[in-house]
């Protein structure tokens, strides 16, 4: 799994995270709606535990991606 991440490109996991993560955007994004519902305890639908996942997930994965990208030391030989 590590590997199939590490071969798709740095700006995928970044236009996926900024557009899918935070989409829709007005009145707030997604996410935010759906870490502010948790953080108060009111996350418990399980349609809201599903958008949290669904919008999670692509920022997890930059995450992912990043953390591989510097532990390879890629960064620092520019």
């Amino acid at each position: 799994m590590l590997k199939r991440i590490e071969s798709i490109p740095l700006p995928f996991f970044i236009v996926l995270s900024l557009f899918l993560g935070l989409a829709p955007f007005f009145p707030e994004p997604h996410l935010v709606e759906k870490i502010r519902m948790l953080v108060n305890g009111e996350l418990i639908k399980p349609l809201d535990m599903f958008d949290l996942l669904l919008h999670g997930t692509p920022w997890v994965l930059l995450l992912v991606k990043l953390s591989l990208y510097f532990r390879k030391g890629q960064a620092t030989t520019a």
